[in-house]
């Protein structure tokens, strides 16, 4: 049996383009002999659709164009991921099912029993989980099909009562294919990787594993979709963050043959290079798949800034990029011209709109009300929200979208201004801890300078008062971060972190600022998320708590 695996993109709604794009590979995977054609979980609608499930006519769109991909489904056979309706009258409404389609028609459908309802999953919303497993006869091969989760379930501390595999094995199938949407994080294929090579050893069979690509909105897919031998070794891992199409013979004796060259890895990208590769693609897909293709962003002469519009100008060509310098009186000459050296080593348009006469009428139009009283935050956040409001300006005249350059680390502290720069369409570099910045531009820079060197090894600050620097503020980022990530990401209590050797009123202060600064984030924009855990929907906090506040 000849088995194609089709990695792609898809768009969330865009009922007309999954289908087109799922027919076509169906058509090229007939034109090489392919007898079953694997898409993704949920490839009909798109992954996550959300709400847009609880419309009734979105799950009818999704059968009609099921029925549509079934009847260019011909002397072959595909599977494909869409949402059903639940036909029992008890549970939830639908099902997140696989349709198996063979000559034209769904011969099997298979509903996914172990819903996800953590981090940026919400599965259990929406669908109801199956308690029947039974497998798929086809060119004489018995087929356990499952979907993403059904097999993640063989880790130490188990999700879930029930363990799909050690059902379907009893039917003695002769392969697994599972069918997923598994976003990326960082060091999230690795432990990929050694669930699905636990269950193709656990259970003998060899594995076809496929995921999807592509953005949606902050979640990014990194496909790497694997195929495994019934030992457990390895045969193929498939592109990361790219769409591809592949070909393997399974035959009766359980071994595999691979139609191409294989695309395995020697070694591991390294963290940065992924975080690089994965934000490129959410910038692009944010853009494209929104209909827009022009971005726009306040250019510092940090390295905040200059990252973005590095990244900016690599996703969206620096043709599609438009940097505004937005000085203030406070603004310091180099910090001007490395966002001058910025735009020329990039090639991007730039514009420079001077702040000062600005944010000097705001402060005249209060004087009366802040007479007397001594400069504060209140006239930086006045400087910071110009800025954002003439980038809007821009926005809304010239059709850009704005880019929000907050990283993670000011994110979680609340190191920025509501409404200034703390606003935008997407916010890029919102799940990158600043020591990541500071690698990233490194990475950015391997080839030759683009980013300033000066931008790199200045002290950082917002330049919103005399000298400043983000230091008078906050702890050094090399251990900011550290306790940021043991709080955010590994939920670690402050007694926790404090044992681990951390300064104990440095603890207690971030983990202060952070459930502060809540508010603030509740109102930023989406966050590409390249971590496990980032701020946005996969973390869900309220906004007046008072615990470890």
């Amino acid at each position: 049996m000849k088995i194609a695996l089709a990695q792609l993109n898809y768009h969330i709604g865009n009922f007309e383009s999954n289908t087109a794009k799922i027919i076509d590979n169906i058509n090229k995977a007939r034109q090489n002999g392919a007898d079953l054609v694997v898409f993704a979980e949920l490839c009909v609608c798109g992954y996550p659709s959300r709400d847009f499930l609880e419309f009734d006519e979105f799950i009818e769109l999704c059968e009609t164009s099921a029925q549509q991909i079934a009847a260019a489904c011909t002397d072959m056979a595909c599977i494909i991921g869409i949402p059903t309706f639940n036909n029992n009258t008890e549970g939830k409404d639908l099902n997140n099912s696989a349709y198996f389609i063979e000559n034209g028609k769904v011969k099997a459908v298979v509903n996914k029993a172990l819903l996800p309802n953590y981090d940026i999953f919400d599965e259990y919303r929406y669908f109801e989980p199956s308690t029947i497993f039974n497998c798929i006869e086809f060119k004489g091969h018995r087929i356990a099909l499952t979907i993403c989760e059904d097999l993640w379930n063989n880790i130490e501390n188990p999700l879930y009562v029930t363990r799909p595999m050690d059902i379907l094995i009893k039917q003695k199938p002769d392969v697994m294919i599972n069918i997923a949407a598994s976003p990326f994080a960082v060091k999230h294929d690795d432990e990929r990787i050694d669930i699905l090579r636990d269950n193709a050893s656990r259970y003998n069979l060899p594995l076809f594993y496929v995921n999807q690509v592509g953005a949606q909105t902050e979640l990014i897919f990194d496909g790497g979709s694997l195929v495994y031998d019934k030992t457990g070794q390895l045969v193929d891992e498939l592109p990361y963050f790219e769409e591809c199409l592949t070909y393997y013979t399974l035959k009766n004796d359980s071994s595999i043959t691979l139609e191409q060259p294989a695309t395995l890895k020697i070694e591991r990208p390294a963290d940065i290079e992924q975080i690089y590769q994965a934000v490129i693609l959410g910038i692009k897909d944010y853009f494209y798949k929104s209909g827009f293709s022009k971005a726009i962003l306040g250019l510092s002469g940090g390295i905040d800034s200059a990252v973005v519009c590095a990244l900016a100008a690599e996703a969206l060509g620096p043709e599609n990029v438009m940097a505004v310098l937005l000085p203030s009186r406070f603004s310091s000459d180099h910090s001007l011209k490395d966002a001058e050296d910025l735009v020329t080593n990039l090639g991007c348009k730039s514009e420079t709109i001077a702040i000062k006469n600005v944010t000097e009428a705001f402060e005249t139009a209060l004087s009366p009300q802040f007479k007397n009283l001594p400069f504060n935050i209140a006239e930086e956040n006045i400087q910071s929200r110009s800025r954002a409001i003439l980038l809007m300006a821009m926005c809304n005249k010239l059709g850009y979208i704005l880019l929000n350059t907050s990283n993670k680390s000011e994110a979680a502290v609340g190191y920025g201004t509501l409404y200034g720069d703390m606003c935008g369409g997407i916010s890029v570099i919102g799940d990158v801890y600043k020591t990541q910045v500071f690698e990233l531009a490194r990475y950015i820079n391997r080839d030759r300078e683009i980013i300033p060197e000066n931008s790199i090894i200045k002290p950082p600050s917002a330049e919103l008062r005399p000298d400043q620097k983000d230091s008078d503020s906050l702890p050094e980022y090399d251990i900011l971060d550290k306790i940021i990530a043991e709080y955010v990401e590994n939920r670690c209590s402050s007694a926790e972190i404090i044992k681990m050797g951390y300064d104990e009123p440095t603890v207690r202060r971030t983990i202060r600022l952070i459930n502060l600064a809540e508010h603030k984030r509740y109102q930023t924009p989406p966050i590409l998320r390249v971590s496990n855990k980032a701020f946005g929907m996969g973390r869900r906090m309220p906004i007046v708590g008072k615990y470890l506040s």
